[in-house]
C-alpha cells in the first residue's frame, strides 16, 4: 500500500499552509503518514503533532537542515527527532537570528536596485514570523515586479542573483550529530542537488554512510521512474535506507502536490517501517513522537492534492 509523504513544509519555514492545514490536507487525500520537515526549524512540530492526533494520522516529526557542501547543495532530513531537545533548539535559535539578518540584507539589496518592496510586504506573504526567499518571490510577483515566482528567483533571489545573500549553513558533521542527539535518523534529501556525476555519487554515499547518514531520498516528486530505480539501487549498494517525499511547499511551488512522490502516487509505506526498525535498533526504544501507533484505514481511492484555493 503506497500512502506516505516524508517531505513537506509549513508556514514555520517557507510553506504556505499552517501545520494544522498541512495535516488536514494529508488526511483529506488519504495519506497514512506525513513528515513535517521545515527548513532549519522545529517551530511547527508541536502544532502538527497535535493536529495529527485528532485525525488519527501519523505525523513524523522532522527537519530539513541546510548543510555546507561543495560542489552542490546538501540538505539533511532528520526524521523522528525530539523537537524539544535543548541542544537542537539552541542551535536552531542561532540560525533563526542569522536568517533574520540575511532577510534584511536581501531586502536592502532589492531596494538599492530600485525595487519597491519592504520587509512588511514580505511578512504579509509569509503569514508567520518565519520569512524566506519564497515569500520575497511571492511579494515581488504580487506587486507585478516579476511575472512569476520563478522569474523572481532567476533575476533576484537565486544563488548568485542580484539580491542574493548567502545563507549560513552548518557543517555536515554537526548536522548529523544534532539529528542523532535528538534521537533521529539522518537522510540525504533530493540527492541530485549534490551536483555529483552518477559515477561519483556511489563513493560519496559510502562516505556519508560512514559519517553517520542513515539513508537517502530515493523517491522524489521531480524524479522519473528510471531515476528512482537508479537511486534505490545506489542506496542498497551503499547500505542506506530509502525515503520518499514530495517536497511540498504549497503556493511557492504550485507544481508540487502533497502526496505525489512517485509520479502521481505517494511513497510506499514499507519505507517508513524500515526507518522505524532502524531507529528502534539504534536507540533501543520504540518510535516516539508520531501521533498514532496505529494508522487509519486508507481511502478507497487515494489522490494527490495541491494547496487549497485560499492559498
Amino acid at each position: 500500500m503506497q500512502s506516505i509523504d516524508l517531505h513537506a513544509h509549513t508556514t514555520a519555514s517557507d510553506g504556505s499552509l499552517t501545520p494544522t492545514e498541512l495535516i488536514a490536507l494529508a488526511a483529506e487525500i488519504g495519506l497514512r503518514a506525513v513528515a513535517v520537515t521545515d527548513h532549519d526549524t522545529v517551530d511547527g512540530l508541536a502544532e502538527a503533532l497535535e493536529a495529527a492526533r485528532s485525525l488519527s494520522l501519523e505525523c513524523v516529526p522532522g527537519i530539513e537542515l541546510s548543510i555546507a557542501y561543495h560542489p552542490g547543495k546538501l540538505h539533511l532530513l532528520g526524521y523522528f527527532i525530539d523537537h524539544s531537545h535543548p541542544g537542537l533548539c539552541e542551535r536552531l535559535r542561532v540560525l533563526k537570528e542569522n536568517r533574520a539578518r540575511r532577510n534584511e540584507r536581501m531586502i536592502a539589496k532589492m531596494q538599492a536596485l530600485g525595487l519597491p518592496i519592504t520587509l512588511e510586504e514580505v511578512a504579509a506573504e509569509a503569514g508567520s514570523e518565519t520569512l524566506g526567499r519564497p515569500h520575497m518571490a511571492l511579494a515581488l510577483a504580487k506587486k507585478g515586479i516579476v511575472a512569476s515566482v520563478q522569474e523572481a528567483f532567476d533575476r533576484y533571489l537565486a544563488d548568485g542573483a542580484l539580491a542574493h545573500v548567502p545563507k549560513e549553513k552548518i557543517a555536515l558533521e554537526e548536522g548529523i550529530a544534532l539529528i542523532r542527539e535528538a534521537g533521529g535518523l539522518a537522510f540525504v534529501a533530493h540527492p541530485h542537488t549534490l551536483k555529483l556525476a552518477d559515477d561519483a555519487l556511489p563513493a560519496e554515499l559510502l562516505r556519508l554512510r560512514e559519517m553517520g547518514v542513515d539513508g537517502m531520498e530515493c523517491y522524489y516528486s521531480q524524479y522519473d521512474p528510471a531515476r528512482i530505480l537508479q537511486f534505490l539501487q545506489m542506496a542498497r549498494e551503499a547500505g542506506l535506507l530509502a525515503s520518499g517525499g514530495s517536497d511540498f511547499h504549497g503556493a511557492a511551488k504550485p507544481h508540487v502536490r502533497l502526496g505525489c512522490v512517485d509520479g502521481d502516487r505517494p511513497a510506499p509505506l514499507a519505507l517508513l517501517a524500515a526507518m522505524k526498525e532502524r531507529r528502534a535498533e539504534r536507540y533501543g526504544l520504540p518510535v516516539s513522537g508520531s501521533s498514532a501507533q496505529t494508522v487509519r484505514p486508507s481511502h478507497a481511492s487515494l489522490s494527490c492534492a495541491s494547496a487549497p484555493p485560499s492559498c
